[in-house]
């Protein structure tokens, strides 16, 4: 009896109130609501921190070159070549993992593993290649930045603008760190948002625009398969290859990675993994943006019977629903991709000369550490002025710098595909079928539509 009423009392002490009991139930509910409503969010951070090199890289293909060349697409064939777009989307998302896996598996960058494996005549044909293409960028950046300018300061130097650019971008790699530098240059790729927003503003067929995207067309004519090689050239660049390369290999340094041997040794599937995230994200937004501008082109240029861009004003154009902002949004955005681009031209020809003559490199370094380097990257941008003084056409030159790239680009492939599909470079991380074959059909989708552009020059 005493112990059935002893129970009782314990029961009675520990009894929990009907009311208090619904508060906690609400209170436990509440906080698994914002526990589910933070995982969103908590992934998302966690998506945006694993993005690197590959966003980069990514956001530096769409340069002045670049939007020159796809505003003159959509501004010339409307719709018809959007498809290029979603085309090239797997054959450059494959060349520039190989180009990260090379980077992350052998610990050293592209012009490294060259000058190992090659002959030395392969690696200076490669980098002097390198180094003619990624002036003639420089220069027509350089070029379409001050002509942008102009528009809002119609009053300004030209050449002064040109120097002025020159010397910003120059100061952005020597004087700031490498952590900051890619810090800032992620933020920068929201520039190219703009035309993002024109091409929903503009009346578009939606039904049209996708139809043209799966299905493709070409006329063959001498100007379209110009342009169809700037196109390619633009998109697929001799400078990314090198460029994200050596930067795995510096996110390698700067994770404590400081030899070679060090390097290999973190060259994981996890490792390999985060890459391909970081890297197939950074070209879908390139092509996503090379998409939208396409589309915005194809919906206000065109439509407009503007189907030759020849100035800056008839570029900026085709953010005209924009109303007045239209040339300072313009203006944002290349130069925004300018900053971001130039850095890149001039950074990727340091890494390739660097790696072929052994110099110490790195943009984690200081200058007084790597004179030879920063030196490179110096002369490339001082070359790129003096080129833009022999007053080239901005929106032509850049056209132009797209078609050469497009050119050169398979000549270095060729030494990519076979160095990321070496198993006694690469072990177990060589290519696989399905990326071998992206690989080699790059080539030869290249190599013919820069054989046809040549052909249409005479």
């Amino acid at each position: 009896m005493e112990e059935k009423r002893f129970s009782h009392g314990v029961e009675k002490a520990f009894e929990v109130p009907a009311e208090a009991l619904e508060e906690g139930v609400d209170f436990v509910r509440k906080e698994e609501k914002a526990l589910i409503s933070k995982k969103p969010f908590k992934r998302a951070e966690e998506y945006w921190d694993t993005l690197g090199p590959g966003l980069t890289t990514g956001a530096a293909d769409d340069d002045p070159s670049g939007i020159a060349t796809y505003s003159q697409a959509g501004a010339q064939y409307g719709l018809q070549l959007i498809w290029l777009s979603l085309f090239t989307y797997p054959f450059m998302a494959t060349v520039q993992e190989m180009c990260a896996r090379i980077g992350i598996v052998s610990g050293q960058g592209l012009a490294a593993n060259i000058r190992k494996h090659y002959s030395p005549g392969a690696l200076y044909s490669t980098t002097a290649l390198l180094f003619f293409a990624n002036t003639l960028n420089i220069a027509a950046d350089l070029g379409a930045m001050a002509a942008a300018t102009k528009l809002l300061l119609p009053t300004a130097n030209f050449g002064l603008l040109v120097v002025f650019y020159g010397l910003i971008s120059l100061a952005l790699q020597i004087f700031t760190t490498y952590a900051r530098y890619t810090k800032y240059l992620k933020y920068m790729t929201f520039a190219l948002l703009s035309y993002v927003v024109v091409a929903f503003a503009v009346h578009l067929d939606w039904g049209e625009v996708l139809y043209h995207t799966f299905v493709p067309s070409l006329t063959f004519s001498s100007d379209q398969i110009f342009l169809l090689c700037a196109v390619l050239g633009t998109t697929i660049s001799p400078y990314l290859f090198f460029w994200q390369t050596s930067q795995e290999v510096e996110e390698g340094i700067l994770h404590g990675e400081a030899t070679v041997a060090a390097r290999r040794a973190e060259a994981t599937p996890h490792a390999l993994s985060a890459m391909r995230t970081d890297v197939w994200s950074g070209m879908a937004f390139s092509n996503l943006v090379s998409f939208f501008i396409f589309a915005a082109c194809a919906g206000t240029l065109y439509m407009h019977g503007v189907t030759d861009i020849a100035t800056a004003d008839q570029a900026a154009s085709a953010l005209k629903p924009f109303g007045e902002l239209a040339y300072v949004i313009f203006t944002l955005g290349i130069l925004g991709t300018g900053m971001l681009a130039i850095p890149v031209f001039a950074g990727s020809t340091a890494y390739a000369l660097a790696e072929s003559f052994g110099w110490k490199y790195g943009l984690y370094r200081k200058l007084k550490q790597a004179y030879a380097f920063y030196g490179v990257i110096i002369i490339s941008v001082a070359l790129g002025i003096i080129a833009e003084f022999a007053h080239l056409d901005p929106i032509k030159a850049l056209i132009y710098a797209a078609v050469a790239n497009g050119i050169i680009a398979p000549v270095i492939l060729f030494f990519v595909v076979r160095l990321s599909g070496n198993k006694r470079v690469m072990g177990d991380y060589a290519n696989r079928s399905l990326a071998a074959f992206l690989g080699w059909a790059t080539i030869a989708i290249m190599t013919v539509s820069g054989i046809a552009a040549i052909w249409t020059l005479f």
